[in-house]
């Protein structure tokens, strides 16, 4: 048997803190074909019987973007073959499907007020849903029988150790010895997948698409194949996303004039796709003179890319000394500061900290 794991769609997401009107609409409906992706060509791809979703499918809490939800309602339908197993999340603990009269028999879900569990031969899937204090029944509550394979599904953030507040943290260590083959976690939105005990491991499958810049890196789900005969779980990550995002550090310590720095830029995204979004950060110690021009270089450049913006957090290299004797603002300054009965290393600081000022230089 074959079972995805996927979590944080966020489909309803609005997008607009970056992208313009035009590109949130188009990125919105991205989401969307994700998802519809992951149902009907991954899915029948590895003949998947289950598909079980830790959390936020939606990233609102109200039913909102009713059209969206009615859409994915709607690919459920479409396909019987397929169990979803749909564990709210912190974003989505309002259920929409649960106003539905017709809400189809593929589409099952977990509650809040205990463990939720479905067997299916030898496996059995169990979850539970957490919206505030993670309580300590939650754990005492979790039996599971030794002889069949644990699937138990989560959303929220683990850690290791015991604490005195597990709000709203999972603690790892009371879920040890649980007769656990796999934890579907939800709520971390980049892959991880770490030994849990002697018999299983936790899984955070990430989000199918990025949506922001703390978003970067590979997207997608995790496929699971469950061998029924040996009792064992075997996993794997499957990069999916429609569109990547990038977040690129880009070092011009040693450029100064515009053209060597436009080009320098350039040849760093060079292996970038076109379909990409991106944020790049210029870095490093540049001399006063240098020609940074953000939106010239980004007018030059966006074009080549979905989305684009370039943020300068260079750092000014300035000699003061140079302005010791120089009949200018800065002069002035230098010459002034110098004056005063302060330490030489505190001196130095207001001086490069006010020629930064000076500069217009964010410091």
């Amino acid at each position: 048997m074959r079972i995805i794991h996927c979590a944080d769609l966020h489909l309803d997401s609005k997008l607009e803190s970056n992208l313009s009107r035009d590109n949130a609409r188009k990125r919105k409906e991205e989401l969307v074909k994700s998802f519809l992706k992951l149902v009907e060509i991954e899915a029948p791809k590895y003949k998947v019987e289950i598909i079980l979703i830790a959390g936020d499918l939606f990233d609102t809490a109200k039913s909102a973007e009713r059209t969206i939800k009615k859409r994915i309602l709607f690919i459920i339908q479409q396909n019987p073959q397929i169990t979803f197993l749909y564990l709210r999340g912190n974003h989505d603990k309002e259920n929409f499907f649960s106003t539905e009269d017709n809400c189809p028999e593929n589409l099952k879900f977990f509650t809040s007020d205990k463990w939720t569990s479905y067997d299916f031969g030898p496996l059995c899937i169990s979850g539970r849903e957490v919206f505030e204090t993670v309580s300590e029944s939650l754990y005492t509550s979790l039996v599971l029988d030794a002889s069949k394979i644990n699937i138990v599904t989560l959303h929220g953030e683990v850690v290791k150790s015991t604490g005195k507040n597990d709000a709203p943290l999972f603690n790892l260590s009371k879920l040890k010895g649980k007769n656990i083959d796999y934890l579907a976690l939800g709520h971390i939105h980049s892959y991880s997948r770490e030994k849990l005990d002697s018999r299983g491991v936790y899984c955070y499958s990430g989000c199918l698409e990025g949506r922001g810049f703390d978003e970067t890196g590979p997207k997608g789900y995790v496929l699971l194949d469950v061998d029924e005969e040996s009792h064992k779980i075997s996993s794997r990550f499957i990069e999916t996303s429609i569109r990547k995002l990038y977040a690129p550090e880009i070092n011009i310590s040693s450029y100064e004039s515009y053209s060597e720095i436009l080009s320098k830029i350039s040849s760093d995204l060079d292996q970038i796709s076109s379909d990409s979004m991106v944020k790049v950060i210029l870095k490093g110690d540049v001399s006063e003179t240098a020609d940074i021009e953000i939106d010239s270089f980004t007018r030059q450049l966006e074009s080549k890319f979905f989305f684009l913006k370039i943020y300068d957090k260079t750092e000014i290299k300035i000699d003061y000394e140079k302005y010791r004797n120089d009949i200018s603002l800065k002069g002035e300054f230098v010459r002034t500061v110098e004056s005063k009965d302060l330490p030489e290393d505190e001196k130095s600081k207001i001086i490069i900290a006010g020629l930064k000022a000076l500069s217009g230089k964010d410091f």
